[in-house]
């Protein structure tokens, strides 16, 4: 995959209890990054849906929806280390069991750690836009990143996006329309809990919009 990355690492403030859980619960709660492909039967001690979040910020979603649906298994993806101690906390004092965290590049944990056609659903809940024209080589929805989602969903698995900026919602429109391997379906495999982000957006008068893409196929999971 291309090596410009979507994300600029902050150097926000780790409180705390912050650091405490990157350093004792991430052994307990989280995957490290490896070149290696993951057994989520042995990650989670079962076989059940996969579903992989890019872009977790703190948590509080993704925390929202495991807990909606424990018949599902959950990856949670971020670089930045206070929204990770964030959700790791979260995790240990509600006790989810479906849900774990990667710190590292979303993109490289698909690319290399997650079996293709293993997934049944791919989150990206309100990436950066990256708004002006020269970053637009920034964004992480590229045709390059479509035909990745395409390898890793199985069969009948749907790529989930949202969006305030609504030009980035057309452009993300635009790249899964445009890869044959995905048709466009109103059915999310799970319903998107509001979280504080979409909240300030609407707040500010934000439109709000989702995506969700079918993987085309056959197969077990297809619909």
């Amino acid at each position: 995959m291309r090596g410009i990355r979507s994300y600029v690492l902050r150097q926000g403030r780790t409180t705390p209890a912050q650091k405490r859980a990157l350093e004792a619960l991430f052994p307990k709660y989280g995957i490290a990054f490896s070149g290696n492909e993951l057994d989520p039967k042995a990650t989670f001690g079962r076989t059940a849906p996969l579903v992989l979040e890019i872009g977790s910020g703190m948590g509080e979603s993704t925390a929202a929806i495991a807990q909606a649906h424990p018949e599902a298994d959950f990856i949670a993806v971020e670089v930045h280390g206070p929204g990770v101690g964030s959700l790791l906390n979260r995790i240990a004092s509600e006790n989810i069991s479906n849900l774990r965290v990667v710190r590292h590049d979303a993109v490289e944990v698909l690319a290399r750690m997650i079996a293709d056609g293993s997934l049944a659903g791919i989150h990206l809940f309100f990436p950066d836009p990256w708004p002006k024209k020269r970053h637009h080589k920034r964004r992480i929805v590229q045709p390059e990143f479509a035909e990745l989602a395409a390898r890793k969903l199985a069969p009948g698995g749907v790529f989930h996006a949202a969006s305030d900026w609504p030009e980035y919602a057309e452009w993300i429109d635009q790249v899964f329309v445009a890869n044959p391997a995905f048709e466009k379906t109103t059915k999310a495999l799970v319903e998107k809990p509001l979280t504080k982000f979409e909240a300030r957006g609407r707040r500010l008068g934000h439109p709000i919009r989702e995506l969700c893409f079918l993987r085309r196929g056959s197969g077990p999971g297809a619909r």
